[in-house]
């Protein structure tokens, strides 16, 4: 909160420099940039890591070496390959075995039938939503994780599975149409270190539709269906306006019948209802780099105080049991949260770029936070980064395993 508050006094203060004011950029997309005239963008990153655990204060160190490549190629008119993979191998304190994983991101073909047609196969990361720290719209998140490197939003929807599909855009000035089909490939997921884990992300039969057309200069809607073996339909609206110059407000919303959280997770009867799902907030960028988010987050199918108290306060295998779910499917566990997020780019001295981000849960009053120093050279990203989750025991963040977390990373661009 500190780190926030220091932000917002940079926010307030006189412009450093002459910079045009930037958009909102997380953590993970500050480089991809660097080298993008080749059709690879490939980097190798070691960290170390050290934490205290939340009850005895224990330490736990360990390392992480990871390889991420992308190749992106136009090799004949009207068609191109995307192919994006990450290895992250893991050694910590106390753990045997093997704790490497491999994940692969994304493998498609695409081909351009048209200027304003494309149609796409294979493995494609869809990212719906325009909100930041939660997006109710990003049907395709659940079971995509294999791997957590950062909780930095930006890195859990760069750095997971993307899902087997076909997909087909239109395209039109203003607006575009995609429809995609995604089939179930396998029945379970597969945790060995380089499997294409389809278990995890076509376990069952998907669709989805989406649609966009820009109202005006201030106003662009997306409208989406989506649905599948097992699913009621879900309706998604995404919408974005701009007030002024320097702010984004938007607006992301998905509602549909379906059961709680608790009964998806096998863990009390069907109940199923039309239930809401949504993330509002804006994005304020000051002439100095600053840009400053503020995130109101409702999950209709989380249990409210009543029932989030009830749950943790009861047997830990249910408890358990709980968390594993709704972590699996990237959902808040309770009802009612709060999101703050800062970016400061070149803070101070010029390469240098300091991000902050808090989650408050206003259910239980949990905390986490989180905070990014990352200093860019032409090939190098030297990172600092720090978390604390504070709580009460078996609150949102309490329940962490984790009550202080340091991380140091070297990424190296080929």
């Amino acid at each position: 909160m500190r780190v926030l508050a220091l932000l917002l006094a940079v926010a307030a203060s006189p412009a450093l420099a002459d910079d045009d004011a930037a958009a909102l950029l997380l953590a993970d997309q500050t480089t991809m940039t660097a080298e993008k005239s080749s059709d690879w963008r490939v980097y190798m990153e070691t960290a170390v890591r050290a934490s205290r655990s939340q009850g005895s204060g224990a330490a736990l160190h360990g390392t992480r070496l990871s390889l991420d490549a992308r190749f992106d190629k136009t090799f004949a008119p009207g068609w191109r390959a995307v192919f994006a993979d990450r290895l992250d191998m893991n050694r910590m304190d106390g753990v045997s075995g093997n704790r490497d994983i491999n994940t692969l991101k994304e493998a498609y073909v695409s081909w351009q039938v048209r200027p304003d047609r494309i149609a796409d196969l294979g493995r494609i990361n869809v990212r719906n939503g325009v909100a930041v720290g939660y997006n109710p719209t990003d049907y395709l998140r659940a079971g995509a994780l294999r791997s957590i490197v950062s909780l930095d939003p930006a890195s859990l929807r760069e750095n997971r599975l993307g899902a087997a599909m076909l997909r087909g855009q239109a395209l039109w000035t203003g607006g575009s149409l995609a429809a995609l089909y995604s089939p179930k490939l396998a029945d379970q997921r597969n945790d060995a270190v380089f499997s294409a884990d389809l278990g995890a992300t076509n376990q069952r039969e998907r669709w989805q539709l989406a649609l966009s057309e820009k109202l005006s200069d201030a106003l662009n809607p997306q409208w989406l269906l989506s649905g599948g073996d097992g699913q009621s339909t879900q309706l998604g609206l995404n919408l974005t306006g701009l007030p002024n110059d320097a702010t984004v407000v938007y607006f992301e919303w998905s509602g549909g019948r379906a059961p709680s959280l608790a009964a998806q997770a096998q863990m009390s009867p069907d109940n199923t209802a039309f239930r809401s799902r949504l993330s509002t907030g804006l994005t304020y960028t000051t002439p100095n780099n600053v840009s400053l988010t503020a995130e109101y987050q409702y999950n209709g199918a989380a249990p409210d105080k009543a029932g989030w108290d009830a749950l943790r306060r009861g047997p830990p295998a249910a408890y358990g049991q709980y968390r594993g779910f709704v972590a699996n499917i990237q959902d808040p566990p309770t009802r009612h949260n709060v999101f703050l997020y800062a970016l400061w780019q070149d803070a101070l001295v010029k390469h240098l770029d300091v991000t902050a981000m808090v989650r408050y849960d206003a259910t239980d009053h949990s905390r986490l936070q989180w905070l990014e120093a990352r200093y860019h050279w032409t090939r190098v990203d030297l990172a600092l980064q720090t978390q604390l989750n504070t709580g009460q025991p078996g609150s949102n963040y309490g329940a962490l395993p984790d009550r202080r977390l340091w991380q140091a990373s070297v990424r190296y661009f080929f």
